[in-house]
């Protein structure tokens, strides 16, 4: 564990390695107690000579070292606990490492590390140090022969990046494959996996009409499970051939799942390790929103091999270049399988519910990142521990930048900006600037005389921006004159800044339609054009458009499909939201309505819980829902998002100060008395979205009803409907999927503190006890359910089941109580608590503990009483010793606001 000062690395500060390493050869000679490494790195200088040879190493107990099959002596070289530095002095030289690693001692599963009893590798981003002393950054590419060898009966199945070679059988139960990657690639895309799995394969043929193989390896006995995340790997294949011209590049395809696992999943080249929670499901185990990760996740993955490996980032300050791409593609992906052969209509509505389930996302966790300590632009200007950079802001916000350049150019003219992107760059570590450049030869063309200058500044600042609106109606003239202007207030470390940055205005593609009075869609004529939506492209501070041949006063349909990620200020009547919520011909604008006239109606109650007056519900937010909720042109899927309360998360955000308490009972009461008001249509939802058929499919249709049902059953439960508890005891016990089982015992435990929900409890753990990622489940529906104390929580922590060491254990109880139970937490007890665990999981897994830190980011906003605790608990995290980089990193900014 690093105890040392922590450095702030700076983009501006990035120099180009003084060598190129084209060629690596490694041979791992495989043991979980002790693995030996050798490694052959092939070296050309590319600066003057005074530049020595400067290699990453962490916890690497060195053998010998040789610099052109000369042994050195430990006085012609130099070594701390992090670098060798050599000193070379011919142009190109050859450097022979051997050095050990102990991965059963790696808890925190960078670099080798055991899972289960299979060995497993992860690098990204800067884990390839603990694996061998190497140029440890992205921009150092090299070709990969890689030899391992283990004894067969404990690791019969050795994998690596790119081509298999040849395998041989050796001496003493022992056997030998050598793997070969054609493409050059950084080290932290490099994977090793060693151990006993099933597999499950298939080959396919490419446009090109090569045979490719796919594997999905996972435990032995696992292999039924492994069938969806097979489809979902020959659909992603085939969705980027058609989509983006771009096909599989190596002879075979690899995804392993690995118990243990930090992250999701990582797109080593060729060898993907995935957390088996990503790859494991079967309708017994699984739930829909599984079903849906998984394939969102295989995809992203995949998609990397073009978005991610042949072309990589330069530094990790462009992290952003990889995943924001690539989930904007997991994205167009996910909603492309959604409506795959879905008559249009349903089609837009399913693309529809993908947009809203992502914006939803956004919102949760990056609109708080965007207000917080660790406010940062999506390229970030500096950083402690890149590690604490895997943030909502990189991915999700930087899938929304590129979501906003494909806006601007169109399908056609993005697609043109990506084959030159990949045309200039195949093979290369660049930056995000590369990539706007190749967007940008596009957008010129197609609007000369203009640039994406102002458009740049996405990746230059931090924050939210805010964007107002005014609408102004002339009868005489039938004139609508529109007036966006934007402001973004200094977020994060910008707020410390000497002197104060300036924020300047930013490209905003701002979507936007109009409707009648009676909620009919106008025509909106504008240069010669007409347009049911018209892109606006908002570039100054302030601008104005005028639309002509308007026949009456329009009710304004905004930022539609979410066109920008920014936050809307409009003065719009109740009146207004509840017409557009009801006849808004746009999916997303149309449940945006919905949802921020059920935050007005919430944050009334918010006010009202503080102010200890009566909570009331305005009869017109009730005749909104029920209008929803009887719309039979809506489909399933899209009713439930539309008629599912804007998140405690969402709501808090609006409220100053932040009063966890109040918002939670805020909502609960709002969902109480929505369940009450319109239980009979409630009670016929429900059944009319029963499947009686009793055959799971994941197809959207099916998933839609499921998650009406399970809606509506919530509702029901909330509103104490007297059939409520015997529909939930009944849909539990005789479910035919883990969807409708897992909706029924969430009925049960978050609505009704009664033996009926423990006894089921107790029934669930029995059943599934030898299943992990169910059991996850089972400890996660118990740290959010709103009547769970802290004391459950500790109890929770000694059932046998639970372990510190697992990443995902600990996030389904750990993270999940902290993160996600309102009532819960926000206690005195709650917050010593969540310091307790930061400060315990850092001493196994700092990258884990650093996340769990970042709990109470905005701690600075909340009531008097929670701001003057957490700080405390703040306080005595900072004062641990040793403390690692990555917490000390996020706490002492959270203590710097």
């Amino acid at each position: 564990m690093r105890t040392d000062t922590p450095q702030t690395i700076a983009r501006l500060d990035y120099l180009p390695y003084p060598y190129r390493l084209p060629q690596v050869e490694l041979t791992f000679d495989l043991d979980a107690t002790l693995t030996r490494v050798s490694s052959r790195l092939h070296f050309e200088r590319t600066t003057p000579r005074n530049q020595p040879l400067v290699l990453n190493g962490e916890d690497l107990p060195l053998e010998s070292i040789a610099l052109d099959g000369q042994v050195l002596r430990p006085d012609q070289y130099r070594l701390d606990d992090h670098a060798l530095t050599l000193f070379p002095v011919t142009e190109t030289f050859i450097v022979e490492i051997v050095s050990r690693c102990r991965p059963a001692e790696n808890s925190t599963l960078m670099g080798l590390y055991v899972s289960g009893e299979s060995l497993f590798t992860q690098c990204e981003a800067e884990g390839f140090r603990r694996i061998t002393w190497f140029p440890d950054r992205p921009d150092v590419m090299s070709r990969y022969r890689v030899t391992l060898l283990a004894d067969k009966a404990r690791y019969p199945f050795l994998l690596s990046n790119g081509n298999r070679q040849n395998a041989e059988e050796l001496a003493d139960g022992r056997h030998s494959a050598t793997w070969e990657d054609p493409h050059p690639k950084p080290c932290y895309l490099f994977a090793l996996v060693a151990g006993h799995f099933s597999c499950h394969e298939q080959t396919i043929q490419t446009r090109s009409g090569r045979q490719a193989l796919l594997q999905v390896y996972s435990d032995p006995g696992s292999e039924s499970k492994t069938e969806w995340a097979l489809a979902s790997l020959v659909h992603a294949v085939k969705w980027d051939e058609q989509r983006f011209g771009l096909e599989l590049d190596l002879d075979r395809f690899m995804v392993v799942a690995a118990r243990d696992f930090n992250m999701g999943a990582m797109e080593n080249k060729g060898l993907n390790i995935f957390n088996s929670a990503y790859v494991l499901a079967d309708p017994q185990t699984a739930t829909d929103v599984t079903y849906r990760a998984i394939e969102a996740v295989i995809g992203h993955e995949y998609f990397h091999n073009w978005t991610g490996n042949r072309v990589t980032c330069r530094d990790w300050f462009q992290l952003s270049l990889k995943e924001g791409l690539t989930v904007f593609r997991d994205q167009e992906f996910s909603a492309d399988m959604l409506a795959q052969g879905l008559p249009a209509q349903e089609a837009k509505s399913a693309r529809a519910v993908k947009r809203i389930d992502d914006v939803s996302t956004l919102r949760m966790a990056q609109f708080p990142e965007d207000s917080g300590p660790m406010a940062h632009p999506i390229r970030p200007e500096s950083y402690q521990e890149i590690g604490n950079f895997y943030t909502a802001t990189v991915y999700e916000k930087g899938a929304e930048v590129i979501r906003m350049q494909h806006t601007l150019l169109g399908e056609a003219g993005f697609r043109a900006g990506l084959d030159e992107y990949f045309r200039r760059h195949d093979g290369s570590a660049v930056t995000c600037d590369d990539f706007v450049n190749a967007m940008e030869s596009v957008y010129t063309r197609q609007n000369p005389g203009k640039t994406l200058d102002t458009f740049r500044r996405w990746y230059e600042q931090a924050g939210t921006p805010h964007v107002k609106v005014e609408l102004d109606f002339d009868a005489r003239q039938q004139r609508c004159t529109l007036t966006l202007s934007q402001h973004n207030e200094p977020a994060g470390i910008e707020k410390f800044l000497t002197p104060p940055q300036t924020k300047l205005p930013l490209h905003i593609p701002f979507a936007v339609g109009l409707l009648d009075q009676a909620g009919r869609p106008l025509v909106i004529h504008y240069q010669g054009q007409a347009y049911d939506t018209l892109v606006l492209e908002l570039c100054d501070e302030r601008q104005t458009w005028v639309f002509d041949q308007i026949p009456e006063a329009p009710i304004p349909s905004l930022l539609r499909n979410f066109s920008a990620p920014v936050i809307v200020e409009y003065a719009g009547t109740n009146a207004e939201l509840a017409l557009l919520a009801q006849c808004d011909t746009d999916p997303f604008a149309r449940w945006e309505a919905g949802q921020e006239l059920a935050n007005r109606q919430l944050l009334a109650l918010v006010k009202a819980v503080q102010d200890g007056r009566e909570l009331a519900v305005e009869p017109d937010f009730i005749e909104t829902w029920r209008a929803l909720l009887q719309d039979t042109h809506l489909t399933p899927a899209y009713q439930a998002r539309a008629l599912t309360l804007p998140a405690e998360k969402v709501l808090l955000e609006k409220t100053s100060p932040m009063d966890p308490i109040a918002v939670a009972r805020a909502r609960a009461e709002l969902r109480r008395v929505l369940g009450l008001a319109l239980g009979p249509l409630w009670l016929a939802a429900y059944h009319n979205a029963d499947d009686h058929t009793g055959k799971y499919q994941p197809d959207a249709r099916s998933a839609g009803r499921r998650a009406l049902k399970n809606l509506a059953l919530a509702y029901l439960m909330a509103g104490e409907h007297r059939e409520a508890p015997t529909l939930a005891l009944k849909q539990y016990y005789d479910a035919q999927n883990m969807t409708d089982r897992m909706g029924g015992l969430s009925a049960l435990v978050n609505f009704s503190d009664t033996p009926a929900g423990s006894q089921a409890l107790s029934h669930f753990y029995e059943q599934w006890q030898h299943e992990p990622l169910v059991i996850d489940r089972w400890f996660t529906l118990q740290a959010t359910a709103p009547t769970t104390h802290i004391d459950t929580i500790r109890t929770l922590m000694q059932h046998p089941a639970f372990t510190l060491r697992n990443p995902n254990r600990a996030r389904s109880l750990i993270f999940q109580f902290c993160m996600n139970n309102m009532q819960g937490v926000h206690t005195t007890q709650g917050y010593e608590y969540w310091a307790d665990q930061v400060i315990a999981l850092d001493r196994i897994n700092p990258e884990i503990a650093a996340r769990l830190a970042r709990a109470f980011d905005n701690w600075t906003r909340y009531i008097p009483s929670s701001r003057q605790t957490i700080k405390h608990e703040l306080e005595r995290i900072q004062a641990q010793n040793p403390l690692s980089r990555n917490v000390a990193e996020i706490v002492s900014k959270a203590l710097k606001i």
